[in-house]
């Protein structure tokens, strides 16, 4: 009578849940890894993130117009109260920020992803990255900014120095609000629409052109060369974001430029005040203002020729067994053997543990690749 094998059982690797995909995609397709994606899931989370934005920002304008009313802020004409340029200043901003953790949600459900699968194709914000395209964007900024001291300014604008105290205080409350501000705008254009878009077409630029005119689109209609300035930069940061796997760089643009332009206006009274916008730039500050995306653009690249971030997202893991069934040899010193399994009512145990020291017993098999001693009549 032949003894059941004392080889241990391999179980079948049984997932739960749909199998995510192996093959590893760029960034505009990270909607594609999971296995999770439907038609349905990018449109509904579109619908619902707009729809909870909404929400929120009347929330904001009624602690708003709470807080005014208790400090005798006085009405402005649309109803809203006036918290002077600073403070004016900073619930723009806010109201601005707070999208962003609505795109992590959206990320969440129902996109069924990672929140961090819209930070990188690593599933993180790399920091380290992101700190090289500050470095690299450093120059084109201070180059913008140069040539628009340069140019003539309109009639009626103030030049006067408005005193350090109010611009360190204004520095200091830009510096914590801006890069929360541009983050969500990066966020919501770059990342979260670029993937939606992206889990239809596989063609990156396809996925980029939308969210290019949608972001030269939120900022209103100023002039034909605003709205062509920032149509470029849209789509620069987009194309960037989608050739190193990640916000980094498109987020270390914004930053910096308006970081930069908050800056100038808060350095001269009243220069919060101003409402314009980049879609109001006259034709040479538009320009000037192509001309610094395509040179930061060219030095990201070399920066990513050299240091290499990763740009396709990582092979998905293999599917795991369910609970109670480890995927472990049940003999010490014998590796698991794919395909081997026990006769039913015997253990899969063994009193000699196969090792080099103990071979395995000429009338049990060795598995496939473990060479053992063939069986003897």
């Amino acid at each position: 009578m032949t003894n059941a094998s004392p080889y241990p059982a391999y179980p079948t690797a049984h997932p739960v849940g749909p199998l995510p995909d192996p093959t590893p995609h760029p960034y505009h397709r990270m909607d594609r890894t999971t296995g999770c994606h439907r038609w349905w899931r990018p449109l509904v989370g579109t619908v619902l993130m707009s729809f909870a934005y909404v929400v929120l920002l009347l929330v904001l304008l009624a602690v708003t117009y709470g807080l005014g009313t208790a400090l005798g802020a006085p009405e402005l004409p649309d109803g809203g109260v006036d918290l002077g340029p600073l403070g004016n200043t900073a619930m723009d901003l806010v109201s601005l920020a707070i999208a962003l953790p609505l795109v992590l949600l959206a990320t969440l459900w129902p996109a069924r992803r990672r929140a961090g699968t819209v930070s990188s194709v690593t599933g993180r914000l790399r920091i380290g990255w992101l700190g090289r395209c500050l470095l690299a964007g450093l120059l084109p900024i201070l180059l913008l900014t140069g040539t628009a001291f340069l140019l003539p300014g309109d009639s009626g604008e103030s030049d006067t120095w408005v005193g350090w105290s109010s611009f360190l205080t204004a520095l200091a409350v830009l510096a914590v609000l801006v890069p929360l501000q541009a983050a969500a705008e990066e966020y919501v254009f770059r990342g979260w629409l670029t993937q939606a878009v992206g889990a239809f077409v596989r063609s990156p630029w396809f996925a980029v052109l939308p969210q290019a005119v949608l972001f030269a689109a939120a900022h209103g209609w100023g002039t034909r060369w605003g709205f062509l300035g920032l149509l470029v930069n849209g789509l620069v940061a987009g194309l960037l974001t989608i050739r190193t796997g990640g916000l980094e760089a498109a987020i270390a643009l914004h930053v910096l430029n308006n970081l930069l332009a908050f800056g100038a206006s808060a350095a001269v009274v009243d220069g919060l005040t101003s409402d314009e916008t980049a879609a109001d730039a006259p034709w040479p500050l538009a320009l000037t203002a192509v001309v610094t995306d395509l040179l930061y653009a060219a030095l990201v690249l070399w920066l990513a020729r050299r240091h290499k971030p990763q740009r396709l997202s990582s092979p998905a893991p293999p599917p795991t067994p369910y609970p109670g069934h480890p995927v472990t040899p049940a003999t010490p010193g014998y590796p698991v053997a794919p395909g081997y399994t026990a006769a039913p009512g015997h253990p899969v145990t063994s009193d000699h543990p196969v090792t080099s020291d103990h071979p395995a017993p000429a009338d049990h098999p060795a598995p496939p690749d473990h060479p053992g001693p063939a069986r003897t009549a």
